[in-house]
Order: C-alpha cells, then sequence, then structure tokens
C-alpha cells in the first residue's frame, strides 16, 4: 500500500529504481508501479497531519494512471487532519483511471460509547457527515468510479450509522458496492439469502418428518 514509507519503503525503493533506467523503461514502468492501490490519506502517525497528501504531490500525469484507491475512516475522529479534504488542490480530478476505492472503517464515533468524549459542539452525527461530505467529493470529481468496498475492523456492525451512511450514499450516486473481506458481510449476505431462498420452499432449518406407510 502506497503512503506508508516506514512499511513499504525496502520495498518500494528497488521498484523506483526500474523508472530511473531510462525513459523508455520510465514511460512503461510507472503504469505499472501506480496500479498498485493508494492510500488517499496518510495513515501512520509520523504523516497523519501532513500539509499535503501523496495524492496531491505526485504528478497529474501518475495520478491518471491510479485505478484503486483507499479511504480509512475513524482515526482522528476528536482531530481531524487538515489534510483530509476533496478541493480541487488535491488531484482527484486527474484520476481518470479510477475504477475501486476501498473504504474501511475502523471505528464509528455514532456508537454510544463515545458519549461525553466527543467534543465541544460535537455530537453523534458531526463525525458521520464529515465522512459523507468526504465520500461525494470524491464521487464528484472521479465520475467514471464504478465500485466502492466497504469493510471496517470487528466491533463494528454492518447496520451501524456510519456504515449505512455510506452504503446509502454510494447507492444514490448510482455506484455499486460490494462488502470487503474482513468482516465476512458479504458471506453473510449470500448465507441470508440462500436461507430465504431455502424457506420459500419450504426447506428450512427445522427437519422436515415425511411418513410413510408400507
Amino acid at each position: 500500500m502506497l503512503s506508508e514509507p516506514n512499511v513499504n519503503w525496502f520495498l518500494i525503493r528497488p521498484r523506483l529504481n526500474l523508472l530511473k533506467v531510462s525513459h523508455r523503461m520510465h514511460d512503461e514502468a510507472y503504469r505499472v508501479f501506480y496500479s498498485q492501490p493508494m492510500r488517499l490519506f496518510p495513515h501512520h502517525d509520523r504523516f497523519f497531519y501532513t500539509k499535503k497528501p501523496l495524492l496531491e504531490r505526485i504528478p497529474p500525469k501518475y495520478r491518471n494512471v491510479i485505478n484503486t484507491m483507499e479511504l480509512r475512516l475513524g482515526k482522528g475522529w476528536s482531530k481531524i487532519p487538515r489534510c483530509q479534504n476533496t478541493q480541487p488542490s488535491l488531484g482527484l480530478q486527474d484520476c481518470t483511471g479510477l475504477r475501486v476505492l476501498k473504504i474501511f472503517v475502523q471505528c464509528d464515533p455514532s456508537d454510544t460509547f463515545f458519549n461525553g468524549f466527543r467534543g465541544k459542539n460535537a455530537d453523534e452525527d458531526t463525525y458521520k457527515y464529515f465522512c459523507i461530505d468526504l465520500l461525494r467529493g470524491i464521487l464528484e470529481q472521479v465520475p467514471r468510479l464504478r465500485v466502492v468496498e466497504i469493510d471496517a475492523f470487528p466491533g463494528i456492525k454492518q447496520s451501524a450509522p456510519l456504515i449505512s451512511a455510506l452504503k446509502e450514499t454510494i447507492e444514490c450516486a448510482g455506484k455499486t458496492v460490494v462488502w470487503g473481506p474482513l468482516r465476512g458481510w458479504e458471506k453473510k449476505a449470500e448465507m441470508n439469502g440462500l436461507q430465504q431462498a431455502m424457506a420459500g420452499m419450504g426447506l428450512g432449518d427445522a427437519p422436515r418428518v415425511v411418513q410413510v406407510q408400507a
């Protein structure tokens, strides 16, 4: 995942050397390199409050070939970094190749657990509305985006206010919603559909007794 320098630097650096071999090698290699999933805003503590995210720092021609991006939500909910915005300077309008957005929710401050800790003038909906505005800004500036994947840490329900609001916003924009692999929500939805189909055929969980007369 790009934008995690402390984790991936020693893996990424040798790949960057390929871009220096020649102009031809650069033109062929950068498309492969920037096709890796890119994190929209930094997540590591050292870079979390940076003024300019990685996307804003790279030239437009590199932004054009990004096809997958990740948006992490939850961290910093009580003190949101200024860099977390969708102003034109971020460069989203240049991401013409972006097709997949992966949203990972780390916590949902809408939960009653956060009562009394949200700060002055903040309620259970404050961070949720911030996230929705962020998502709308992405969807508006990247019209070719097709799929949005939602996943979350354990403890966050699929029916949580933030998850539900994200899903509704994505569907209203005409994009496809898929569930990420960590929580297993996709498998749960498939299982519920199977159970409903079985119930419709009279094949519920309860065993059926068939009386046979000799």
